[in-house]
């Protein structure tokens, strides 16, 4: 199981929280009661949460004990579960699901959230936000580098993916009979720094194959996957742009 890092984690809030809100400006629900948030990790997207819906039970849930950990730090009244998405069991029905850039880590992730479907309350809401990145330049040099002889018996299937595009997402939830909004944002980041892509993915995609490698590799890893990223990415005196798409999906329960 990869170990997250918070603090590694937390050096690009704003930008991996943008999309968070732009998710819940499309929730249709206005008062919910219950709200579950999947992959919460460290917290820090709860007050976002508690300002749209004032006075709501929020349940932030995570595979990660150190996100956890944090959240809990942060939020001490806040109520927070270490769980694995793939066997977690809502407890009880939910006006709100929702889920930041998790589920493109779950290979079954339509199977999973087809049964956490059926915990979501008459009128509720499913909401999903995925990275739709998996053929960018990061991840593609990312593989690249991790199937090379030096690396590949330790790398091997570090990483599978599911669909993480729009349409797949609508044909999903309209296909189950619930009303489906899906789009796709593609954000330019502008990130400053040395080796400024490395430091977005170090802590988020590129974490796997790292701590799948042993030591003496890892940096030798480290090293070639930095210079591929610095030609895929050049800096300019402003800064380095990392253009990074991601998909949206709501689903609303209506009449059954």
């Amino acid at each position: 199981m990869t170990r997250w890092d918070p603090d590694l984690y937390l050096r690009h809030a704003d930008e991996r929280g943008r999309p968070f809100v732009e998710l819940l400006a499309r929730v249709p629900v206005t008062a919910p009661a219950r709200v579950l948030d999947l992959g919460c990790g460290a917290g820090n997207l709860t007050a976002v949460l508690r300002d749209r819906w004032l006075g709501t039970e929020i349940t932030g849930v995570d595979s990660s004990p150190e996100m956890i950990d944090r959240a809990r730090q942060v939020d001490p009244d806040g109520h927070y579960e270490v769980a694995d998405v793939v066997t977690f069991e809502p407890d009880g029905p939910y006006d709100v699901i929702v889920s930041n850039a998790m589920f493109q880590w779950v290979p079954e992730a339509f199977d999973v959230i087809t049964r956490l479907l059926e915990s979501v309350q008459e009128g509720g809401a499913l909401a999903v936000q995925v990275p739709d990145n998996q053929d960018a330049p990061s991840h593609a040099l990312m593989r690249e580098v991790a199937a090379r002889p030096a690396f590949a018996e330790h790398a091997r299937g570090v990483r599978r993916f599911s669909r993480t595009d729009a349409a797949s997402y609508l044909e999903l939830f309209a296909g189950l009979g619930w009303q489906a909004d899906a789009w796709t944002t593609q954000y330019l980041h502008v990130l400053q720094g040395d080796d400024a892509v490395w430091g977005w993915v170090s802590g988020t995609g590129a974490r796997p194959y790292v701590q799948a490698l042993p030591e003496g590799l890892r940096e030798q890893f480290v090293a070639e996957y930095q210079a591929e990223l610095r030609d895929a990415y050049p800096q300019r005196s402003w800064g380095t742009v990392l253009p990074f798409a991601r998909t949206f999906a709501v689903a609303t329960r209506s009449d059954r």
